[in-house]
C-alpha cells in the first residue's frame, strides 16, 4: 500500500465532468484506490464517493492505492489531475 498528497489545480475541482474523468482512470487499473479528504476515506472508484468530499481547486488529498499496479495507478491519477482534467 502507497500514499501520496496530491493539491487540486483545476479551476472546479474534482465535481462532475472532471470527476468522471478521474473515475475512469482510476477504474483502469487493478488496484484498490481511495481519497482521503480530512477525517473521511472514499473508493476512487466510485462517482458517489468522490463527489461526497467535495474537493474543489486549491485543496489537498490523499491518493492511497493497495495492488499490483498501485504505483502505477497514483503516477497516472496524479499525473490526469496536474493536466487539468480535460478542462
Amino acid at each position: 500500500m502507497i500514499k501520496r498528497e496530491m493539491t487540486i489545480t483545476n479551476n472546479i475541482g474534482l465535481h462532475a465532468r472532471p470527476a468522471t474523468f478521474f473515475i475512469q482512470k482510476a477504474n483502469s487499473f487493478k488496484s484498490s484506490i481511495w481519497i482521503e479528504k480530512d477525517d473521511r476515506k472514499v473508493n476512487a472508484k466510485s462517482l458517489l464517493g468522490v463527489l461526497s468530499l467535495g474537493i474543489a481547486k486549491g485543496m489537498v488529498v490523499t491518493l492511497v492505492a493497495d495492488g499490483q499496479d498501485e504505483n502505477d495507478a497514483l503516477d497516472g491519477l496524479i499525473n490526469l489531475v496536474q493536466s487539468g482534467l480535460a478542462e
